[in-house]
């Protein structure tokens, strides 16, 4: 009874230790000071300025833009790295090649952020491209260390799938294609969510990155606050912070809510078939022994 007590205790602890910050992030949104420490009463101001700060309106959503991209570009090409290092079993250079994809994930983002700067500025000594730095190169910056985390989340999966489901279905005549994206992506979509939200989370909280590879007129969200903080933080910052807090639970709950649904419909089908079977086994008449 004490271990459990201690243990019940120990996890609301954890629990204020990573929500209570973001509350008092969001009383202080509505705070009528000026100064983000002394509390001066509510007010829904600052929510109303933000309206009038082109500028840091304009970081929210560069921001906002290409976290999304991040997302949708790390997934692909994780997932396209982990069914290499899972399932190409004769590639010769698959150790060296799963070396090369987790290397992001052990390397200093200061030593990624100025490799890639000095890459950016070869190229565009050589090729003309890029002419100059902005949202694409912020783009292929995170685009670069989040397919390590989505590649590593999905081989993960890749290898705890039982296998004989798609032979099975390619056993019936189903084409690899089809049992990719009928049989494979569904058992793999929670981890790709996962490796989604993941990279949307990383790219849209980068400051590191963002700072060695962006140029004039692309200035992101930690960029701003950064540069904000040095000069003193008003109840603004908050304000956008909570707005962000809200749009990410809400984008959170939705997934899991679709995903929720998914599953319980997955499982009645499974329970309905085997239900099907069981009763189309009892009702076949039994074979009557030879005389």
């Amino acid at each position: 009874m004490k271990n459990f007590r201690f243990s019940t205790l120990m996890l609301w602890v954890g629990f204020a230790f990573i929500y209570l910050p973001m509350f008092i992030l969001v009383i202080y949104s509505f705070n009528a000071s000026r100064l983000v420490t002394v509390w001066g009463g509510w007010s829904t101001k600052w929510y109303v300025s933000l309206l009038d700060d082109r500028q840091l309106m304009g970081a929210v959503w560069r921001s906002l833009e290409i976290a999304c991209y991040t997302a949708i570009a790390a997934v692909a090409l994780g997932t396209m790295a982990a069914f290499v290092l899972t399932r190409v079993h004769r590639f010769k250079g698959r150790t060296l090649f799963g070396g090369l994809v987790t290397a992001p994930l052990v390397m200093p983002e200061v030593i990624t952020g100025l490799s890639l700067l000095l890459l950016f500025v070869a190229m565009a000594q050589l090729v003309g491209w890029p002419a100059e730095r902005g949202m694409m190169t912020i783009w292929i910056a995170h685009t670069t260390f989040c397919s390590a985390y989505v590649a590593v989340v999905v081989s993960a999966r890749l290898r705890e799938l039982d296998l004989s489901i798609e032979e099975a279905a390619m056993d019936l005549g189903a084409r690899p294609w089809k049992v990719f994206f009928l049989i494979t992506i569904p058992m793999i979509a929670p981890s790709l969510v996962a490796g989604g939200m993941m990279s949307f989370a990383l790219s849209l909280d980068d400051l590191v990155l963002a700072s060695f590879v962006s140029g004039p007129g692309a200035t992101t969200l930690p960029m701003e606050v950064f540069s904000k903080v040095r000069l003193g933080v008003t109840p603004a910052i908050n304000a956008v912070a909570s707005l962000i807090l809200l749009a990410v639970s809400l984008a959170t709950f939705l997934v899991w809510f679709f995903a929720h649904r998914a599953e319980e419909r997955r499982r009645r089908a499974i329970q309905q078939v085997m239900e099907e079977s069981q009763a189309a086994i009892h009702a076949r008449p039994e074979a009557k022994p030879a005389h």
